[in-house]
């Protein structure tokens, strides 16, 4: 049985350069987002159940990113398909009109940028606190 993100040959489509072009720039942040959060193309390549190689050409824009394999790409990575597209911007436009996000959730933004052994080591602090504030 075939994975469900493998889709058989089918006849190439001509593709606009601005199409192009928003294929290699999400490329470019997936491959960043890699590097900040410590995925390997490995590892990404084997959650969406496809190769390294396949990866690498979806992060230099060579091929286009299966619909239904962003939410994969998006949650190992860690950051939201806004993000993925590109419309943190817009995101956060959003978000202000609301008002702004309370300072924990701010926080709680700023480790999700941070590399997985700093996340750990935020996680027992915050575990650590907790622990200490029951115990009263």
């Amino acid at each position: 049985m075939a994975h469900p993100l493998v889709f058989p040959p089918t006849t190439a489509m001509a593709i606009s350069s601005e199409k192009r072009a928003s294929f290699v720039a999400m490329g470019e942040r997936i491959a960043t987002w890699c590097k900040a959060h410590n995925v390997t193309q490995v590892r990404l390549a084997e959650a969406l159940g496809g190769s390294q190689q396949t990866l690498q050409s979806y992060e230099v824009g060579r091929r286009r990113i299966p619909v239904s394999a962003l939410p994969i790409v998006a949650h190992t990575l860690s950051v939201s398909l806004d993000e993925l597209f590109g419309e943190r911007k817009a995101a956060a436009a959003r978000a202000g009109k609301r008002g702004s996000a309370p300072q924990w959730q701010q926080q709680i933004e700023a480790v999700a940028q941070l590399s997985k052994s700093q996340q750990q080591l935020v996680a027992r602090m915050i575990e650590t606190v907790l622990a200490q504030a029951g115990a009263r």
